[in-house]
């Protein structure tokens, strides 16, 4: 990627001390860690926890309050990382009026593919997916698990290095569920590194590393089995109790955030 620093792809996102206010209403807290390359890193709390604002922030859809957001070794926000990144969100961004090849050609295009390249990419995404048996399907007589895994075709179409998804799995089934955790894998594979939210504890394990989140303040980065011995748990909904609670005492003692929890 010509204009990027050989060390910005080794660790393509690095947060440090930051901090994003709504008026009155802290939204994060001095957060601070660093993501690898090819790695999924899971944003994992409760619904409030902050997930959300902090994509936002790394996809330069906003300014911290204090702090640095720094994206593939830029300072967000900077325009120049879009053609570098993916986004699937909660909520479909497909167009129901067209077919599934149709939205992948427009997703395409606005990243600047077009002839044999857009359609070498088409067919590569679709076989990914799954979904080139329903190509030509219009997106409104699709199943809802379709549709998602056309949205992700979506976020895919320009193989991006940076994969951001905001509750990606969100009222699919739990086969389609595992599906998706598979082709997060090979994308870790080929080098690509995502960063998910998901309030799901159960799919946080699957995760190479997490960062838990509770009122905007980063209780602790580690592996899920790391986090989970450390806090004797026997499993990890346990663990993300112990680690809230910790804080919560750390608080009201008056000591720093995070205090005595791993930062790994």
């Amino acid at each position: 990627m010509k204009g990027f620093a050989v060390d910005a792809l080794d660790t393509p996102v690095q947060i440090d001390h930051v901090a994003k206010r709504f008026g009155d209403v802290v939204a994060l807290a001095d957060v601070s860690f660093g993501v690898g390359r090819g790695e999924t890193f899971g944003l994992i709390g409760p619904n409030g926890s902050g997930k959300t604002t902090l994509i936002r922030l790394l996809l330069g859809l906003g300014k911290p309050t204090s702090g640095t957001v720094r994206v593939l070794g830029l300072t967000m926000p900077d325009h120049r990382v879009a053609e570098h990144i993916g986004y699937m969100t909660q909520a479909s961004a497909l167009y129901g009026d067209l077919s599934v090849r149709e939205n992948l050609s427009f997703f395409g295009r606005l990243y600047g593919l077009q002839g044999d390249l857009l359609r070498k990419r088409i067919d590569e995404t679709l076989a990914l997916v799954e979904l080139a048996e329903r190509a030509k399907a219009i997106v409104t007589t699709l199943s809802g698990g379709m549709r998602q895994r056309a949205s992700l075709a979506c976020a895919l179409i320009h193989r991006p290095q940076l994969l951001f998804l905001d509750e990606p799995t969100v009222g699919i089934d739990p086969e389609l569920r595992m599906a998706f955790w598979d082709y997060f894998r090979e994308l870790n594979s080929q080098g690509v590194t995502i960063i998910i939210s998901t309030h799901h504890l159960d799919e946080a394990a699957r995760c190479h590393r997490l960062a838990l989140l509770r009122l905007g303040k980063l209780l602790a980065v580690d592996s899920p089995e790391a986090l989970r011995q450390r806090s004797g748990a026997s499993d990890f909904d346990q663990a993300f109790l112990y680690y809230a609670r910790t804080a919560e005492v750390a608080g009201e003692s008056g000591e720093s955030q995070g205090a005595g929890l791993p930062t790994a």
